[in-house]
């Protein structure tokens, strides 16, 4: 997913909130399509949350994930390395997604040669 979209990540308590936010509509429409909040449950089972909610932000060409429980108690009291799931949005770019039939699409645009100064 590095190449098609970016994230931001944090804590509200006990609870992580992981939002992925596509570079183009095509890309959006792709982690619509397949980056449920099943599979973001199945990636992080091992943080064991009570449950976790997708929020789509069409808007932003976002997708925002709510992580219940899994931060072990939260930043004050956590005894993880990363009592505040700021570490979630870059790990969630690792999760693999079916290859779209069009990558081109999805990716980032890139610099137009020629128009710098």
């Amino acid at each position: 997913m590095h190449g098609i979209a970016h994230t931001r990540s944090g804590d509200k308590g006990n609870h992580a909130n992981v939002a992925v936010i596509a570079y183009t509509a095509a890309g959006y429409e792709h982690l619509r399509e397949h980056l449920s909040a099943d599979r973001v449950a199945a990636f992080f089972h091992q943080l064991g949350a009570s449950r976790v909610e997708r929020f789509l932000a069409p808007n932003v060409w976002g997708l925002n994930f709510v992580l219940h429980d899994c931060l072990a108690g939260g930043a004050s009291r956590s005894l993880r390395i990363d009592t505040q799931g700021k570490a979630l949005g870059q790990a969630v770019l690792e999760l693999e997604l079916p290859a779209p039939s069009h990558p081109e699409a999805l990716r980032r645009p890139g610099p137009n040669p020629g128009s710098g100064p």
